[in-house]
């Protein structure tokens, strides 16, 4: 079975790669959770975030952005003692803060979903890529996103965040043309 190179290194990689990167995503609770997962792996590795998943949603509440948006600043100082997720204040600061504007942005669109869609006009962009290397870091879609979710006040949401975030969600397919999964997502 032939899959996107760089998901071959780790069965980690394997699993996320074959059973949830690029697939379309619209439920709010999952989107949230891919918000602040891909945030949280700014300068990191992704197969860290993997690896710590499981913890952040044991930490964070299964990622209930009701709750994660009512956390105290003693919540916050616990958290940052938790093993089991990325101990930045900066990031765990963002996700509470994050949490408050994603309840701000269902409210105005009637969910988060209908908002972040639209910059794909509601559609997965099917990309054609042959090579890994052929992937972009951003798009005009993704740097609109950014933008956007920023005057809004979110935080971690540079438009390379918000294009990985956009991959994860399968708002783009870029699974390489080669991968089994492209034609499975490109229908």
């Amino acid at each position: 079975m032939k899959r996107c190179k760089w998901a071959d290194s780790t069965a980690l990689y394997k699993q996320y790669h074959d059973e949830e990167w690029g697939v379309p995503v619209h439920d709010d609770r999952t989107l949230f959770e891919f918000l602040i997962l891909e945030g949280a792996q700014a300068g990191l590795s992704w197969e860290t975030i993997l690896k710590k998943r499981n913890g952040y949603r044991m930490a964070f509440d299964q990622f209930d952005v009701e709750i994660i948006s009512t956390y105290s600043k003693s919540k916050i100082e616990l958290l940052l003692q938790n093993p089991n997720i990325i101990r930045n204040r900066l990031k765990v600061n963002s996700t509470v803060l994050n949490a408050k504007l994603f309840l701000d942005v269902r409210n105005e669109f009637g969910s988060f979903d209908k908002y972040i869609w639209q910059f794909t006009h509601g559609k997965t962009i099917q990309n054609r890529f042959s090579k890994i290397s052929e992937l972009p870091a951003s798009s005009s879609e993704s740097t609109a996103m950014s933008k956007d979710l920023k005057k809004r006040g979110f935080k971690f949401i540079g438009s390379t965040i918000c294009y990985a975030f956009m991959q994860a969600t399968g708002m783009v397919n870029d699974h390489t043309t080669d991968c089994f999964r492209y034609k499975e997502l490109s229908s």
